[in-house]
């Protein structure tokens, strides 16, 4: 048996291929189905007769390169219809919020969005007061940038 595998190591290694196919089809990152081209290439090298170390030196070599150049751009194209969300921080630009202490005229205050309090500058320099509806315009690190809104 492990002399029938040494003699068509590229049934192996197809196997492999397949076998990591249908892995990928539970996991869809696109990682599994690179390693399968991988164990394709080596398959290729040993219907060609080169030795067991050369098979799995492709193998490494073909799955690595396929990591870094096939997948970030299948990945790219299968998500190109998709909106860019944005997430965490960034998040709450646009986002109303109200006012929990005082922005002073060139100072910052504290606003609260989500339940969170966040530091906040006034857009245009002006003082706000507590209780006041504001509008977050930018985000620079964790200081917000807000405007009031007129009720």
């Amino acid at each position: 048996m492990i002399e029938y595998l040494i003699n068509h190591m590229w049934q192996s290694w197809a196997i492999v291929a397949v076998i990591c196919l249908i892995l990928e089809l539970s996991s869809g990152d696109l990682f599994i189905v690179c390693i399968s081209l991988g164990a394709l290439c080596a398959a290729i090298a040993a219907a060609l007769g080169v030795s067991i170390y050369w098979q799995l030196a492709i193998l490494a070599v073909c799955s690595t390169v396929a990591i870094f150049t096939i997948r970030p751009v299948a990945l790219r194209w299968l998500h190109k219809d998709e909106p860019q969300l944005q997430s965490n921080a960034d998040a709450l630009v646009d986002s109303i919020g109200r006012v929990t202490e005082d922005i002073p005229a060139e100072g910052t205050g504290y606003v609260q969005i989500y339940g969170d309090q966040w530091r906040a500058v006034s857009a245009d320099g002006c003082a706000i007061g507590t209780g006041t509806k504001v509008r977050v315009i930018h985000r620079e690190s964790t200081v917000l940038t807000v405007e009031a809104l007129k009720d």
